[in-house]
């Protein structure tokens, strides 16, 4: 049995892969500052993991909480392109400062692996579809460049120091535990949630934009394989996480609409600054390396988070919280 470190454990990724984790039957750490984490993510984990409210900027105590870890599973971030955009230094201080930070923790405690939450951002906005990792990185977005900047850093650690890494690119992941009411959270976790209230949903764009979205069972699928892998195959590389296929916003919209039984038409608004157009991606080489395939679709993976929404919301109901 192995130890696991989960920076950012009471996100939406890392509260799935520490929940999954305990299923099991691992030992699980993780630590979270809750800028962006819920408290209420680790409800259900009390008891079955050790937690530290701790910051990635507090290189002192990153450096304890990641003594007699075997694996590192660095989802920790500020994880949004507006969020860059508006506010570039204090992303910047989490996700490459932090991501620094914990990288020489995990050298000097002697982990065995660092797995790192990359992002299909760092493709840009270049027209060649789909995206594969030996494209040249064309990041947009002050996020997307903070990004590659980590998964940069883990290649260095991994040629210089010796330390095995492994960074995943993911590929809009989403499904339960999502965060809805964050202005920078998934546009499907803001569909799902107005759309169960009847509230009106507003598209950035004429909502032609595609993506490839990755429904969260298979990240975590991902994260897991990574762990095990084979270091001649994978230490030091680059992944894509994601489906291989791609829907457009309009379609989505479409699709929720007929899951739910919504009945209105989307509200159209200016494109955000920094956002991708097109998004899909070439996963062969995380399957030839890693042996990945996505088990979960989208279609499925939709009426799953539309599922635990509704549950969600009966809940917050039943103990008279608003929804």
């Amino acid at each position: 049995m192995a130890t696991y470190l989960i920076s950012g454990i009471a996100g939406f990724i890392g509260s799935n892969l520490a929940r999954e984790l305990v299923r099991r039957g691992e030992t699980v750490r993780g630590f979270d500052n809750f800028q962006t984490g819920k408290r209420e993510n680790l409800e259900e984990l009390k008891g079955k993991i050790e937690f530290r409210e701790l910051s990635l900027l507090d290189a002192t105590g990153v450096k304890d909480v990641c003594r007699g870890v075997d694996y590192v599973l660095h989802q920790a971030a500020i994880p949004s392109v507006p969020k860059s955009v508006l506010d570039p230094v204090t992303s910047h201080e989490s996700n490459i400062t932090g991501t620094l930070n914990l990288l020489i923790a995990a050298r000097d405690a002697g982990v065995k692996r660092v797995v790192y939450a990359a992002s299909s951002s760092a493709y840009g906005d270049t027209p060649a579809l789909p995206k594969h990792e030996g494209m040249m990185p064309n990041p947009i977005s002050p996020y997307a460049v903070q990004k590659l900047c980590g998964e940069l850093y883990l290649t260095s650690f991994s040629r210089v120091y010796g330390m095995e890494t492994v960074s995943l690119r993911y590929f809009n992941i989403f499904g339960p535990r999502q965060d809805p009411t964050s202005p920078y959270s998934g546009v499907l976790a803001k569909f799902i949630t107005q759309m169960l209230a009847d509230r009106p949903c507003t598209i950035f764009g004429d909502g032609e934009q595609s993506r490839d979205f990755t429904y969260i069972d298979n990240a975590v699928n991902a994260n897991l394989l990574a762990c095990a892998a084979l270091a001649e195959k994978v230490n030091g590389r680059v992944f894509n996480v994601a489906t291989g296929t791609r829907f457009s916003l309009n379609q989505t919209f479409k699709m929720l609409s007929a899951i739910i039984g919504y009945s209105r038409n989307p509200e159209y608004q200016e494109p955000r600054a920094g956002d991708v157009k097109h998004s899909l991606a070439d996963i062969s080489k995380a399957h030839q390396a890693l042996g990945y395939q996505p088990t979960v679709g989208f279609e499925e993976g939709l009426r799953r988070t539309v599922e635990w929404y509704k549950q969600a919301v009966l809940t917050m109901t039943a103990r008279g919280m608003p929804s």
